[in-house]
Formats: C-alpha cells, sequence, structure tokens
C-alpha cells in the first residue's frame, strides 16, 4: 500500500479488526480521551444498569493508566533536578531553607523542589562599589564623599573598592544584603582613616597609605561579619577640597609652594655662605693660634735675653750698659732719614740729610754699574766739633739724659 493513499491508516479498525494496516492516531486519541473521562467522571456503583460485562476491565485499564501518569509526572520531577553549574560558580544547595552543601563546576543534581533548592553564585566575577560617585567622578554624591580631617578640614574623596567571594555559604545565609553591607562598611573604614590623617597628608602623599589602610580595615571588618567577602584593592578616584572653598585652597596651595621655594632658595644661599664662612673662620683661628704662638716665643726669647743680659750685667755693669745704649740707639736711628746731632757746649746744630744723601747716592751707583766706570765720591759730610768735655762717658750720659 502506498503511503499517499488517503485511506492509510483507516484500514482494519473497524470491528471486524480485519486489514494489515497500522491503527489511526485519531482513533487511538478518541480511545485515550474517552478512557481518561471514564476514569475521572465516573459515578459510584459501576457502569451501566443492565449489567454490562464490561465494567471490571475498565477499571483495570483507568488503573493503569493512572500509574503511568504518575510514573511520568514522578519521572520528570526527579528529572527537574539536574543542574549545571558553570566554571567560576558555585551552587549553594539548601534544603527545605537550611544549607546542604556547595557544590563544585560540573553537571549536578538535587532533590528536586520542594525539597531541595540549589543557587548559583558566580565566584570569579570582580564585583565594585562605588563611594562618593556614580559610574563617572562628575557625577559626585555629597553625602558620601564629604569627610572630616583630624586637623578640623573638610575633603571630599571619591574612591571604588573592588572584592570578590571567598564563602558562598557566608555570602548568601549570614547577610540579607551583602552588597549594601559591603559599602557601609567601605564608606565608615575610610572615614575613620581620613579622620587619623592631616589635610595635607590626605591631598598629597598619604593617599597610597589611606588607600591600604581602608582595605585592611574593611577586610577586618567584613571577616567579623562573616560576609564570605574578600577585599582586592580601593582605588582613590579624586581627592580634594569641598568646591565651595576650591579657590581659597588654591590660593594657599599656591602659598605653599612659594614657601617650600623660598625654603629651597634660602638652603642654597646658606649651602654656599656657611662653608665659606667656615673656612674664613678656620681661617682666622689659624692666624689667631699662629699669632699666640709667635707672640709666646717671642716673650720667651725675651726673657731668656733679658736673663742672659741681667748675668752679664751682673758681671760688668758698665760694658752692659754702654752695649745696651748702642743697641737701642741703632734700631732707632735705623727707621729715621734725618739726624739732628746737638752738643752741650756751642750753639751751632749738626743736621745729616740722610735721605738726600741716599737719594744721591742711588743713582751715581746705578750709572757706574752700567758704564764701569769708577763711583764717584760722596761729598765729604762735616764731622761735627769736638767735645769741648775729655771724658766721653760723661758726654754719653749727657746726650742720654737729654733723649729722656
Amino acid at each position: 500500500m502506498s503511503l499517499n493513499d488517503p485511506q492509510w491508516g483507516k484500514r482494519g479498525t473497524g470491528g471486524g479488526g480485519g486489514g494489515g494496516g497500522p491503527p489511526d492516531l485519531d482513533e487511538i486519541w478518541r480511545n485515550v480521551n474517552r478512557r481518561m473521562s471514564e476514569l475521572f467522571n465516573r459515578r459510584g456503583g459501576g457502569g451501566d444498569a443492565g449489567g454490562n460485562g464490561s465494567g471490571p476491565p475498565r477499571r483495570g485499564l483507568a488503573a493503569s493508566g493512572v500509574g503511568l501518569i504518575v510514573g511520568l509526572v514522578l519521572l520528570v520531577w526527579l528529572a527537574s533536578g539536574f543542574y549545571i553549574v558553570d566554571e567560576g560558580r558555585r551552587g549553594v544547595v539548601t534544603r527545605f531553607g537550611k544549607y546542604t552543601e556547595t557544590t563544585l563546576p560540573g553537571p549536578r543534581w538535587h532533590l528536586p523542589a520542594p525539597v531541595e533548592a540549589v543557587e548559583l553564585v558566580d565566584f570569579a566575577q570582580v564585583r565594585t562599589v562605588e563611594v562618593g560617585y556614580r559610574n563617572t567622578t562628575a557625577n559626585r554624591n555629597a553625602k558620601e564623599a564629604t569627610m572630616l580631617t583630624e586637623d578640623e578640614n573638610i575633603i571630599d574623596i571619591q574612591f571604588a573598592v573592588q572584592y570578590n567571594l571567598v564563602s558562598a555559604q557566608d555570602f548568601v545565609f549570614n547577610n540579607r544584603r551583602p552588597e549594601e553591607i559591603v559599602k557601609v562598611v567601605a564608606e565608615s573604614a575610610i572615614r575613620e582613616v581620613v579622620g587619623k590623617a592631616k589635610m595635607d597628608f590626605a591631598l598629597y602623599e598619604g593617599r597610597e597609605q589611606i588607600a591600604q589602610q581602608t582595605r585592611d580595615l574593611m577586610q577586618r571588618s567584613l571577616d567579623r561579619l562573616k560576609t564570605g567577602v574578600s577585599v582586592q584593592k580601593v582605588t582613590l578616584q579624586s581627592v580634594q577640597p569641598p568646591e565651595k572653598v576650591q579657590a581659597a585652597f588654591d590660593d594657599a596651595v599656591k602659598a605653599q609652594q612659594d614657601r617650600v621655594r623660598l625654603v629651597n632658595e634660602g638652603q642654597a644661599y646658606a649651602n654656599d655662605v656657611v662653608p665659606r664662612a667656615r673656612g674664613l673662620a678656620s681661617r682666622l683661628l689659624e692666624e689667631a693660634n699662629g699669632y699666640g704662638t709667635e707672640v709666646t716665643q717671642r716673650a720667651e726669647g725675651d726673657a731668656a735675653r733679658f736673663r742672659s743680659i741681667a748675668t752679664e750685667y751682673a758681671k760688668a755693669p758698665g760694658v752692659t750698659r754702654d752695649r745696651m745704649y748702642l743697641d737701642m740707639m741703632q734700631s732707632v736711628l735705623a727707621n729715621t732719614s734725618k739726624v739732628i746731632v746737638d752738643q752741650k757746649q756751642g750753639g751751632n746744630l749738626l743736621y745729616l740729610p740722610l735721605d738726600k744723601l741716599m737719594q744721591q747716592g742711588l743713582p751715581a751707583a746705578g750709572a757706574a754699574a752700567d758704564t764701569g766706570a769708577t763711583r764717584a765720591p760722596l761729598p765729604p759730610v762735616p764731622e761735627p766739633a769736638p767735645a769741648a768735655s775729655p771724658d766721653a762717658s760723661r758726654t754719653r750720659d749727657g746726650l742720654r739724659n737729654r733723649e729722656r
């Protein structure tokens, strides 16, 4: 028989049961519907009043249909317990709402609902919490960003916290809204850290330290709350004074920069002057030490010479006295250019122009050296008249007394 025959599937389904074709699907469906109707809409007592003998076979057929349906439903219910945990995730299984286990990546099965339930938690995702701004730093949240420093200055800090999960059980069961808890803990931690720091430290050199201290404080708080969260990094996006005092703060920063510049210039000047002054002081100190040594040694020499003179004077007073007088006159007359000799007896003064005589003698000596000629003799110096007193020692005593 051809499959295109319109009577295919309808032959042999009549009362005679003859024919070798396949059964009619519509007829089978009508029979199933009828049997289901008889199963659920059947009234108590049996089939027809005439005692039709087809009652018991229908009840057996209905019982087998119910069992088949129950089996299918049970199979579908059990099949609904299969689930797959992707890589980087964990499955948290609960039985009647109580934690049972955490399943690893791969195909898994659990008792279907309502006995057990599973919640998939992403472990590989790095989550981010923004404090003080939303999406961009221009979209500022003043309530979260404004903070107070230790020196009672107001500062705006916008930062982000990156974290991931380390315990699915703690993250799902120990806290109702863990993301909100992370945000609140981050804001509380940075307020505590900034409250212990100066404003200049927070604005400039202390940004990395503030971020690290905030991360450590957050991790201790989250571990104490058992949130199952691990803080990876705290990033300070913006640290600046409030907008209302920005102009005044810029002036203060400029003044501080000028102060630093002037300090550097003063330090450079000091580095130039101080070594020079120290060198001068060292030189003066050395000169003073040398002068002190010179004076001390001269005094010691004079004292030694005086002791030797005193010894000689004790042996020959007259000779020593005359020698001392001659030495003194020699030291005095060596520094003079004019000499006036006065005599006791007589009114004439003898004037010796030594400077003129020396000036006349120097050119003559130079010319004689150049020409090889014999140097002309100096003009005679008039000798003083002989003293009237025959005693030479008395004359020297008189001159000594006059000089005194």
